[in-house]
């Protein structure tokens, strides 16, 4: 953990205790501009008197972070004098916590849902709750910061994307931009994901002996407005549960608008993703998998059609921690931070590099 506390950047987790929670404090404990000055968990923890450091939590980051994790509270996040808080935390949670955050002067990074979507009406029936803030919809920053700009650069409150999101939009915003592809078809999704996506919590559909390959959320997920809002398509999303620990691979099918080829696809995303170090677009013949990204901040595209040439196959695959949780996220407070965008993240070896290997 950074030792010089002049020039770093004051964090806080809240939700440390979770996968994701536990991604953050590695990738930020090894930034050099980053100092972790506080943990937080669920408000329960702590109640019988037991301290729980990080590193007990997590032997793995024994000697990285020992820092104590304590009860989730806005006085007591606000009493470390952080410069910014990752919430890694259910989303009734963040729509409670960051209002004060804000008030108080602090750049929010939130990993749950509660700020991505623009209407507060769609949260009772996706999420279970009625939204209070509606304003901090209007104002919070989708933070995938390939398709941010420079937004991101000023942002108080960061929502940072969904996993399934990022693996989808990704590939098919550009293409829905340039209208490549037939935007009066929908785009069928069908995403298989690692049981992380689950947290951390105990559930039997969860342990390792019960859980198989099977649909969940059948073209009623909670991610899907996400998907749409973001890239302006009428998605139709199955995911998948799979014996996993980690990693998101999807399958997007999608039509050429008319007249549009596959050629013109690639040079799109490839003109769309030319300067960015974490998505790359793989060779014709050559396709996602999740070990090629597991525990890398990369989204691998590619994409194919069929013998009509009218009718695209597109694939992505990302690790649903890193580049669809906390690696992304530090990638977003590097950009509204003014670090390079890689900085703690590593750098994706491009194409040609494995293939040289």
């Amino acid at each position: 953990m950074a030792t010089d506390m002049g020039d770093s950047v004051r964090i806080v987790i809240v939700g440390a205790p979770g996968y994701t929670g536990a991604e953050l404090v590695a990738t930020l404990a090894a930034h050099p501009g980053a100092t972790v000055v506080g943990l937080f968990g669920s408000d329960r923890r702590g109640a019988d008197g037991k301290v729980e450091r990080m590193s007990d939590l997590f032997p793995r980051l024994a000697g990285v972070c020992d820092l104590p994790v304590r009860a989730d509270d806005a006085a007591a996040i606000l009493a470390c004098e952080p410069d910014a808080v990752f919430l890694a935390t259910p989303h009734e949670a963040s729509e409670q916590l960051a209002p004060a955050l804000l008030a108080a002067g602090v750049t929010v990074f939130d990993l749950s849902a509660a700020f991505r979507l623009k209407d507060a009406a769609l949260y009772p029936k996706h999420y279970g709750f009625p939204h209070s803030h509606a304003s901090l919809l209007a104002d919070a920053v989708y933070g995938l910061p390939e398709i941010a700009g420079d937004a991101l650069r000023t942002a108080s409150l960061v929502a940072c994307p969904g996993c399934y999101p990022t693996s989808v939009i990704l590939p098919v915003r550009p293409l829905a931009e340039a209208g490549i592809i037939d935007l009066a078809r929908p785009v069928i999704v069908d995403s298989a994901s690692g049981v992380s996506g689950a947290g951390r919590s105990a559930a039997v559909k969860s342990l390792f002996c019960e859980v198989s390959l099977q649909p969940y959320g059948v073209l009623s997920h909670r991610h899907q407005p996400e998907m749409a809002q973001e890239t302006g398509a009428r998605i139709l999303f199955t995911p998948h549960l799979v014996a996993l620990d980690r990693g998101i691979l999807s399958t997007i099918h999608a039509e050429l608008a008319p007249g549009r080829t596959i050629a013109e696809a690639r040079a799109c995303l490839e003109r769309a993703y030319a300067g960015a170090p974490f998505v790359r677009i793989l060779p014709e013949g050559r396709w996602p998998s999740i070990a090629a990204v597991e525990r890398t901040n990369c989204c691998d595209i590619a994409l194919a059609t069929d013998e009509t040439g009218t009718h695209l196959v597109i694939s992505s695959a990302i690790d649903n921690l890193v580049k669809g949780a906390a690696g992304q996220a530090v990638q977003a407070f590097n950009v509204r931070f003014g670090f390079d965008e890689a900085t703690a993240l590593g750098i994706c070896r491009t194409v040609a590099q494995e293939v040289a290997s």
